[in-house]
């Protein structure tokens, strides 16, 4: 059904998708901005646009320029990858309205899963366990959201329902403190998101951050494939992720299961996405949903056996799921280091023109990344650049995997944060498993 697909995307993802079309013999049209002319997507795409100028605002956020690019290359399908538009509900109703496939659910899915009040609204009614919370925005009025304060027990952590990305959301442990961080967090919210509704949460002191991986098709077939544990993290950014979470039972995980296909059949989800938990003493707490492709999506098909992004495609043209859950087998263990383009002491970016680049190799290994020597790293957009991830038949193979990668790997030209995670993988706590989402930054003196 789908026979050319516009990557609305740039760097690793979108090379990771244009060789998944390549695969399933799809036509590539990659469009990109001035300054990424020399991407390594777009040097193998069967055709090129150039959808603006550096600034995103211009090109990789203009929506009538992806449209109109979509339309001067005969594309039947757009494909967001993650970040940008690829969680914008306007955009996926103007891609479908304009007569194209959005590589995603639908619109309406994206607004209520995108927006975390009614996501927690959604999540609860179905039986999936949330953080106890306000449940709805809060109002203006002090006295009231002082006592939703008092019903929840403090430390409370106020969020925005439309953040994202560790931005928009300021802990709170006194009543001294609660309405000047609700009226900052809203100010907040409205500049980054152009929304200021805030919600209240019980502040989890030394939760881990765990998600699962989900697959829907049109049909109503929903497959779980399993769990990632990403609480290394450094301000609400993840840094290493794994698959499985250490210390998640046969028996946890098959709980969750069922609580999340429930929800997502209720909700008529279509296509991959996450669903992020805080978890602690044994219990989860829904925190929020990603309708896309993950960064961290590599290691869920390590140890599963299937390509997440193969499976988008598919899924998109109308394709129904090709297994149930009961084939979901977990194998192994994976993890994945993110490698950006900054200092690794002080994460300042880095960006500039690459002398050398040297990918690590070895069995287990793989490295999705649009490097190459003589690329120059922009310093208009995020500053990942690779990411090494490691495989073997239990998680001890897996770290001693990544430290081989890790030594073997050469970037020449530009600092990585690669020395940081050496340092990651020679901590106690580290190779123990199960650390907390607030571990990196207290070890790195950061709280």
């Amino acid at each position: 059904m789908i026979d050319k697909v516009l990557i609305a995307n740039r760097g690793e993802i979108a090379l990771r998708i244009l060789r998944a079309c390549r695969e399933l013999g799809i036509k590539t049209v990659a469009v990109h901005s001035t300054a990424d002319r020399n991407l390594k997507h777009v040097l193998l795409a069967d055709e090129t646009v150039c959808i603006g100028p550096p600034s995103s605002k211009d090109s990789y956020l203009n929506m009538p320029a992806l449209i109109a690019a979509a339309e001067v290359t005969d594309s039947v399908a757009i494909h967001p990858g993650y970040g940008f538009l690829s969680e914008n509900a306007d955009f996926a109703e103007r891609v479908e309205k304009s007569g194209f496939i959005f590589v995603g659910p639908k619109a309406e899915t994206i607004r209520i899963m995108g927006d975390k009040v009614s996501a927690i609204r959604t999540m609860k009614a179905a039986g999936v366990p949330c953080v106890p919370g306000s449940g709805d925005p809060l109002g203006d009025d002090p006295e009231e959201n002082r006592k939703i304060a008092h019903k929840i027990g403090y430390p409370v952590i106020i969020k925005a329902s439309g953040g994202g990305g560790g931005r928009g959301m300021r802990v709170v442990h006194s009543d001294a403190a609660l309405a000047t961080s609700i009226s900052v967090t809203k100010a907040e919210a409205l500049a980054a998101f152009s929304n200021d509704q805030v919600y209240m949460e019980k502040f989890l002191e030394r939760p881990r951050h765990v998600e699962f991986q989900v697959l829907a098709d049109n049909y109503g077939n929903v497959v779980v494939l399993g769990e990632r544990d990403c609480s290394l993290q450094r301000r609400h950014q993840k840094i290493v992720e794994e698959a499985p979470a250490p210390g998640i039972t046969p028996e946890m995980r098959a709980d969750m299961v069922v609580s999340i296909t429930k929800a997502l059949k209720a909700v008529g989800y279509r296509g991959a996405g996450t669903l992020e938990f805080l978890y602690e003493d044994g219990r989860f707490y829904f925190i929020e949903m990603n309708t896309r492709i993950q960064v961290e999506h590599p290691v869920t098909e390590l140890v599963t056996g299937i390509d997440l992004v193969k499976m988008q495609l598919r899924i998109a043209g109308g394709e129904p799921l090709p297994i149930k859950q009961e084939d979901v087998r977990i194998t192994g263990h994976a993890i994945e280091c993110r490698i950006n383009a900054e200092d690794p002491k002080t994460f300042m970016p880095s960006p500039g023109p690459v002398k050398l680049w040297h990918a690590p190799g070895g069995p287990g290994i793989r490295v999705d990344s649009h490097l190459y020597t003589g690329y120059a790293v922009p310093p208009y957009y995020d500053s990942l650049i690779a990411k090494v991830i490691a495989h073997g038949e239990d998680r001890d193979t897996a770290i001693a995997r990544m430290r081989n990668a890790l030594s073997e790997m050469v970037v020449e030209g530009i600092k990585t944060n690669a020395p940081l995670h050496q340092e990651i993988f020679g901590h106690a706590a580290f190779h123990q498993g199960g650390v907390d989402i607030h571990y990196l930054e207290r070890r790195l003196g950061l709280k």
